[in-house]
Order: structure tokens, then C-alpha cells, then sequence
């Protein structure tokens, strides 16, 4: 009977029926007015939205295990490693920082905007340096491994890139001045965004989205972002507002003619859990380890991935600029 109220307790909370059932057994439907109500309807949406990915697929016969393997054995490994590691980044960064912040919010619909700006501001930041640090690398490469696109990725994630992102992004908007109650409602709205960019070709076959392509940061932008072209590689590093990927030239949209292709470049065994969770991890620990000196050793942890300290690198923009010089002008 433990067992099964252990299934019974893992199911409704990956679901996030809770907050909902709670809702519903108190008869307290008042609560769906406030803003922690609202989150509690709406966690389950995604889980929900996964199922039916996932069914869909079934039923088109276009399901295959090995497209979310890793990402469900990302989520057992880490549901088992946080009962043991619960790091509350978010209120030490509060407690921390807040009473240097540059000036006091308040909540209000205009500052609400900007700190949103703020915010996203603060996303590409730990995003791109998830990309162009190799140790942070590191941490974010098992959410990008996967070599098709689905709901389950957003559940893909190695266990320590969630405090790493909160530090960094909690930082910036505290100091920047987004108090802490707006700052919660950016991270709920961002959170569930986030989550629903990573829908698949299983449940929408186009992700543009119609007119929002142009204004925002879309699904289709996301797989782009998600992609191991070099046309579409380091490319695309907001989550909802695209404003700061046209400040630094990083938006790509999806082209037709080029056809997305999922994962990451370095060779990878298809769908294995281990190789896309330490793989990356063990690589950057050999290089270190085989380095001639200590100034390699440090460049190896801080510099891109790819690059090599005999100096034939194979990082992002060198890949890059190798691609763009083969193309017809």
C-alpha cells in the first residue's frame, strides 16, 4: 500500500494536480481569481498537453520510445537526486541582493513591463552563457541532447543548471530593481511559456503561430534554437520576448528549406540517459586532465566549447563562419 501511495503522490505531482484538487475539496473556487490560484489551474497544462503529444504520436504511429527516454530518465534521476539537494537560489538571491537594488518597483502594468525587459534581459544572459561558457555548458547540454523535439524536454535539465539560471537571472532582477512579488509573476508566466515552446511536430505540425512569429519568441523559434545546424546553431537564447536576440543579432527564424536537426555535434550514443547527462561533464574533466598547462586547463573550463588549446577550434562561430563561407552569396 506504500508503494502505491508513493505512485499515487508521484503522478499528482507531476501533474501538479495538487493545487487544483485542493481547489476542488475545499470548495474554495474564489482562489481561481487570485494569481495563486490561476498558477495552480494552469500547472497541470503542460503535463496534460504531454499525454496528449504522446497519444497522438501513438495513434499516427509516429511514437518512438527512444525520443523520450532521456528526458524521462532526466526526470526519475532528478526527482531522486532533489530529495536529497533542495537549493532555494531564488530567496537567497532575494535576501542577498535586494537591499542593493537600483531603485523599488512597484506592482503595477507598467512595471510589470519592465520588469519583464528586465527579466528577459536576465534569461539571455544565463542563456548565452549556457552556451558560450564550456562549464555552464556542461550543466545545459543534457536539455539540448535529445535528438527530437517534444513536451518531455522541458522536463530534461541537469540537476544543478536550475540554481545556476536562478542566480544569475534573480540577481539581475533584484539589483535591476523588480520586486520580489512582480518577479514571481514574470517567473510563473515565463515558466509555463518556457515549457509549452518545447511542444512537437506530434502536436503542432508548424510552430510559427501565425502572425505572433513576428512579435515574439515562438515554438518554431525554439526548435530553431534547439537545432545542431550551423545556420540555426547558438541562435535564438530568449523565452518569450525577442527583443534582446534582435539587440544582439542572435534571431533566427525557421527556414523551410533548411530542415532542423535536433541534438548536439559532438558524436553521442542515440538516446542514451548517461551520455547525455555526464557526458558532457566527463569530456570537458579529459581535457582538462590532458591540458600541457595550468592556463590551458583554466581555458578549457571558461572558453567556448570547442576550443582547443592547440588552437584548432571547433566552437560555435568558427563552425559558423566555415558554413556561411560555402554558401552561394
Amino acid at each position: 500500500m506504500e508503494i502505491l501511495e508513493t505512485l499515487y503522490h508521484e503522478i499528482v505531482g507531476f501533474f501538479s494536480f495538487g493545487g487544483l484538487i485542493e481547489i476542488i475539496q475545499t470548495d474554495n473556487y474564489k482562489a481561481l481569481l487570485t494569481q495563486d490560484g490561476i498558477g495552480k489551474a494552469l500547472a497541470p497544462l503542460i503535463p496534460v498537453l504531454l499525454v496528449i503529444e504522446l497519444i497522438r504520436a501513438f495513434f499516427f504511429q509516429r511514437l518512438s520510445f527512444t525520443q523520450y527516454k532521456i528526458a524521462f530518465f532526466t526526470y526519475i534521476f532528478n526527482r531522486v537526486v532533489s530529495r536529497f539537494i533542495s537549493i532555494g537560489m531564488v530567496g537567497i538571491c532575494i535576501g542577498l541582493f535586494e537591499p542593493y537594488a537600483i531603485f523599488k518597483s512597484e506592482f503595477t502594468w507598467y512595471w510589470f513591463i519592465y520588469g519583464y525587459v528586465v527579466w528577459e534581459f536576465a534569461h539571455f544572459i544565463y542563456h548565452y552563457l549556457g552556451h558560450k561558457v564550456r562549464l555552464f555548458w556542461c550543466l545545459h547540454s543534457t536539455h539540448h541532447a535529445s535528438e527530437s523535439m517534444n513536451l518531455s524536454i522541458t522536463y530534461a535539465h541537469f540537476f544543478l543548471e536550475g540554481p545556476y539560471a536562478d542566480i544569475i537571472r534573480t540577481t539581475i532582477c533584484i539589483l535591476m530593481g523588480v520586486n520580489p512579488p512582480l518577479l514571481f509573476l514574470i517567473m510563473f508566466i515565463d515558466g509555463t511559456w518556457g515549457a509549452f515552446i518545447h511542444i512537437g511536430e506530434n502536436l503542432v505540425k508548424d510552430a510559427r503561430l501565425g502572425f505572433l512569429n513576428k512579435i515574439i519568441l515562438t515554438p518554431s523559434h525554439h526548435r530553431v534554437h534547439h537545432a545542431r545546424n550551423p545556420l540555426y546553431m547558438d541562435t535564438n537564447f530568449c523565452n518569450l520576448l525577442n527583443i534582446w536576440d534582435k539587440v544582439f543579432g542572435t534571431l533566427q527564424d525557421e527556414k523551410h528549406e533548411e530542415e532542423i536537426e535536433y541534438g548536439i555535434t559532438r558524436p553521442m550514443k542515440s538516446g542514451d540517459f548517461w551520455d547525455a547527462y555526464f557526458g558532457e561533464i566527463i569530456l570537458l574533466a579529459k581535457d582538462v586532465y590532458h591540458a600541457p598547462t595550468m592556463k590551458d586547463k583554466v581555458l578549457y573550463i571558461f572558453m567556448p566549447p570547442g576550443w582547443h588549446h592547440s588552437g584548432d577550434h571547433k566552437t560555435t562561430s568558427v563552425v559558423k563562419k566555415e558554413y556561411f563561407a560555402t554558401q552561394k552569396p
